[in-house]
């Protein structure tokens, strides 16, 4: 009886060890910040040198340019807060896709996502502004939207709102069509089957060029286009590369029509409960990783475009007239998205775009 009672207590103490070892090294993870926040009436604030274990969910492969700007944010931070906060980047939708990433951060149960603005607008519904087709002629005239203050301020609003902190907005250049009939006038658009997002604005603006737009799952597009269930697709340059679209694709045209851009974003309940050193040090993150995902891009995609060239994929660059007129076609879906998010939002876009 007694050696019953001594083996009961010995795996209880062997129960209660493995148990505090095991909590020990769940603290060692992650800092409660990480988490959905304690009420704020009985938190106590982190101790200044706290260390901290994020993860950043990014619904991208590694090749994609996205995912290299997530690689440099945790490489980032992880340099600026002198190894007080480890980051770990988890691709290809792990945690969730973007839809559900959005949300785990926006209720601080994930703390950094990185995603085009698409998803984002079923979330925030004055982002469709970034759906406004054809307004842009080069890239830098996108990019220079951050620089005008009135703009970004009010960009910030709309993600704080949405429980979110903007660290920065770079992106893979623009959107362009990749398609096994040729397009060089917006007639010839007339009736292609085009795979598009789930997003009712991408829809519309092929609808106005006079396409056929499909959406589809992005894991059925390359077997669609095998099959000839699509005829054509549209997505940044470097997606036609990785996913190896040039192998049923035979021209890619440079329709432009939209940019795609790659936002970085930290949920406002973790970034507020870091002590203000390390939020600085994420804000700095943030910037830095931005600039170098834009000069990423712009080298990678003349690179990419070269690669499809010889791989029997023609490059057809529409001329100005064309894209004058593609833009002309899409006047209700300016009028739709002006709805959408309001008039003063529309004309700041605008105004802010040069037009």
């Amino acid at each position: 009886m007694k050696k019953t009672r001594k083996c009961l207590a010995l795996i209880c103490a062997l129960m209660m060890a493995f148990g505090l070892s095991a909590c020990s090294s769940s603290s060692k993870e992650t800092t409660p910040a990480a988490n959905q926040p304690a009420d704020k009436g009985t938190e106590a604030a982190a101790p200044a040198d706290a260390s901290y274990t994020f993860n950043i969910s990014v619904d991208a492969s590694e090749e994609e340019t996205i995912y290299k700007y997530a690689e440099k944010l945790a490489e980032c931070v992880e340099a600026k807060s002198n190894g007080q906060i480890d980051c770990v980047v988890y691709g290809n939708g792990t945690l969730g896709g973007d839809s559900e990433a959005l949300q785990s951060v926006a209720d601080g149960s994930l703390a950094f996502v990185l995603s085009t603005t698409a998803p984002q607008v079923n979330l925030m519904p004055e982002l469709a502004m970034f759906d406004l087709p054809n307004l842009f002629t080069d890239i830098e005239q996108f990019r220079s939207l951050f620089d005008n203050e009135e703009f970004t301020a009010k960009l910030n609003e709309i993600y704080t709102n949405g429980g979110f902190k903007l660290l920065g907005i770079a992106d893979s250049g623009f959107r362009q069509m990749t398609s096994n009939v040729k397009v060089e006038s917006l007639a010839d658009m007339a009736g292609i089957k085009i795979r598009t997002m789930q997003n009712s604005n991408h829809i519309a603006i092929w609808q106005a060029y006079g396409a056929n737009p499909t959406p589809m799952s992005f894991s059925e597009v390359y077997i669609g286009l095998q099959q000839g269930t699509i005829d054509a697709q549209e997505n940044p340059v470097e997606v036609a590369v990785s996913s190896k679209f040039y192998e049923q694709q035979k021209y890619l045209i440079l329709t432009n029509h939209l940019p795609h851009a790659c936002v970085c974003l930290m949920s406002s309940a973790v970034f507020n409960d870091l002590p203000e050193d390390l939020q600085q040090a994420v804000i700095e993150a943030g910037e830095e990783a931005t600039q170098y995902t834009r000069d990423l891009s712009d080298s990678q995609t003349a690179e990419q475009l070269e690669f499809l060239k010889q791989n029997d994929t023609e490059v057809i660059e529409l001329s100005d007239d064309v894209q004058a007129q593609m833009k002309d076609a899409c006047a209700d879906v300016y009028d739709s998205i002006r709805q959408q998010i309001g008039d003063d939002m529309m004309d700041l876009m605008l105004e802010a775009a040069g037009k």
